[in-house]
């Protein structure tokens, strides 16, 4: 789907020579970007991800905290490039 939104000269500067880097069309950029914020905002998404790292761990809390971020990290990480 097409659509318009506006953002700031400097933002868009940055797109775009992060598409470019990328060798990816902005657009492609603009919908990766917009996907992993949706994701990492998605509460019930996390919710679900951090339940299902307790529940397959026997570790302290304070360790299960370390290992959900660490998860989290991971995912919020997957497809970058660097």
């Amino acid at each position: 789907m097409k659509t318009a939104v506006s953002i700031p000269d400097e933002l868009f500067e940055q797109a775009e020579k992060t598409a470019q880097k990328m060798g990816i069309p902005r657009s492609q950029l603009y919908a990766r970007a917009l996907d992993a914020y949706l994701k990492f905002h998605n509460k019930s998404v996390i919710t679900n991800r951090l339940n299902a790292v307790a529940e397959r761990s026997t570790l302290h809390p304070e360790v299960l905290a370390s290992e959900a971020g660490l998860q989290a990290l991971r995912e919020s990480l997957k497809d970058d490039s660097w």
